[in-house]
């Protein structure tokens, strides 16, 4: 398998260990989505898509696709037995109205305030922000899922965002192809490294002041 997707696997597989029993959860577009393959087994969680339905389940098997079952990436999805369809305005009644436990959502850039940037490419038209500004101003929890650094090798979790911004202080998690960062009053705090990285290469990547937990895990 490819490296690079190795890692967004690896990401999606954290992410998912972090879901609670019972939330209901939203997952966005693009590698967020992986998070539906990798839920533990034996835990019970309700995968809402922005889309229109509740009950989303993991990806199907080849040549078993049905057309009409998407997520809101437009991709081929399960739908899980008790799992509900319904159309935006009910979508959207759901997320504005603080029903949605937990969402997952890429990211441009972050900063250290808990800012999010995540939908002005520069020098390419953008549609705008989508219901990415709906998810993060309704979830109760906000989990970014994205590479550490861009493609250009530059730091993506930044100590004030420079692109506009879709949410301002909503952040709750940071989890990306190097590190598990939690975002608190006092800053990031770095909880969690990948594997096959050290705590200084982290911090060389991340133009952000991170404070180091006391106890590193790795993932």
């Amino acid at each position: 398998m490819d490296p690079k997707e190795l890692k967004r696997i690896r990401i999606a597989k954290r992410i998912a260990q972090e879901l609670p029993d019972g939330a209901l959860v939203n997952l966005g577009i693009g590698m967020p989505t992986l998070v539906g393959n990798h839920i533990p087994p034996g835990r019970t969680i309700i995968l809402q898509s922005e889309n229109g339905f509740t009950g989303l389940g993991p990806a199907p098997e080849k040549g078993k696709e049905n057309p009409s079952i998407v997520n809101a990436g437009g991709q081929p999805v399960t739908i899980i037995p008790g799992g509900a369809f319904f159309d935006s305005a009910m979508s959207f009644a759901i997320i504005r109205g603080g029903h949605v436990d937990y969402t997952v959502l890429g990211a441009l850039e972050v900063d250290m305030e808990g800012n999010l940037a995540s939908y002005m490419i520069p020098g390419k038209m953008v549609p705008g922000m989508g219901g990415a500004m709906d998810l993060v101003a309704g979830a109760r929890n906000v989990i970014i899922a994205m590479e550490h650094v861009n493609k250009n090798g530059a730091p993506k979790i930044l100590k004030k965002c420079t692109l506009p911004l879709t949410a301002v202080g909503e952040v709750d998690l940071i989890v990306t192809d190097m590190a598990f960062i939690r975002v608190t009053k006092k800053g990031l705090v770095l909880e969690e490294i990948a594997e096959d990285t050290t705590v200084e290469e982290v911090i060389k990547a991340t133009e952000a002041p991170l404070h180091v937990a006391g106890r590193m895990g790795k993932f």
